[in-house]
């Protein structure tokens, strides 16, 4: 229907196009001849003959009939081009309201189609968010519950590897306080002897003084001698015992370390440290 009506439209003013310029040429034939006559002097025809007089009034007559028809032929076509090229307009522009409104109703279909097809999409979005989001917290439940075994689990082995270093570090402790004290007797019991030996010693010296002083003085040599080396084996026993007790106290802080290294907690030292 739109084609047709365009085509109608363009017919028209191609019509209008040239009835208005056959108007406007009559219209300048019309307005050269009315100069002409104008510039032409009063015509008395005096000089004609009756019928010449007569011949050229029925031309007179005959060309303002025609020029009369003319005029009234383009001004016929003039109204009717306007006729027509309002009809043209009209009907272009009732075509074209329709078809806006046409353009208009299927853009409000359109539109809520676009609406619904979203209000959809959202609802199907937010099911899917849901379920993921389900999903997802069942997934960290499951993570929780899993970490809190492990966590367990290594707290349990964490308390008996600590137990098991403490039971290590009361047994290291109670071998060096007996090597101390085996090393201490053993010590105090050469002391004790290398007294006792230069006691006898610088008794027998005060009983056989007249008869064996070089022999006193030999034993009282002997015995400083002999204090001297149990001094010297004391010193020894001892300096051995602290390089042992510094070696087992390295060890406990060495076990002491990994067991905070493993249980994120400090180990209590114990009462000697």
């Amino acid at each position: 229907m739109v084609a047709s009506l365009s085509a109608e439209r363009d017919g028209a003013l191609e019509r209008l196009s040239l009835l208005t310029a056959r108007a406007e040429e009559l219209a300048e034939e019309s307005a050269r001849l009315a100069e002409v006559v104008a510039s032409l002097p009063p015509q008395t025809y005096q000089s004609l003959g009756e019928r010449a007089r007569q011949i050229l009034a029925l031309a007179e007559a005959e060309a303002e009939a025609a020029r009369g028809a003319a005029l009234e032929e383009a001004q016929a076509l003039r109204d009717a081009a306007d006729t027509a090229g309002r009809e043209v307009r009209e009907a272009a522009r009732a075509q074209a309201e329709a078809v806006r409104a046409a353009a208009d109703a299927r853009a409000e279909e359109v539109l809520a189609e676009a609406r619904d097809g979203a209000g959809a999409l959202v609802e199907e979005a937010r099911q899917e968010a849901g379920e993921m989001r389900g999903a997802a917290e069942a997934e960290m439940a499951e993570t929780r519950r899993r970490t809190a075994g492990v966590l367990a689990h290594q707290e349990q082995e964490h308390t008996e590897r600590g137990k098991a270093a403490d039971g290590e570090i009361a047994r290291a402790e109670a071998a060096t306080a007996e090597r101390e004290a085996e090393l201490t007797a053993r010590g105090e019991a050469l002391l004790a002897a290398a007294r006792r030996e230069l006691a006898e010693t610088e008794e027998a010296a005060r009983h056989g003084q007249e008869d064996a002083e070089a022999r006193a003085a030999e034993l009282l040599s002997g015995a400083r001698m002999a204090e001297e080396r149990v001094v010297r084996e004391t010193e020894r026993i001892l300096r051995e015992h602290e390089e042992g007790r510094e070696e087992v106290q390295a060890h406990m802080a060495h076990v002491r370390n990994s067991l905070a290294a493993l249980t994120g907690r400090a180990v209590a030292g114990s009462a000697g440290d």
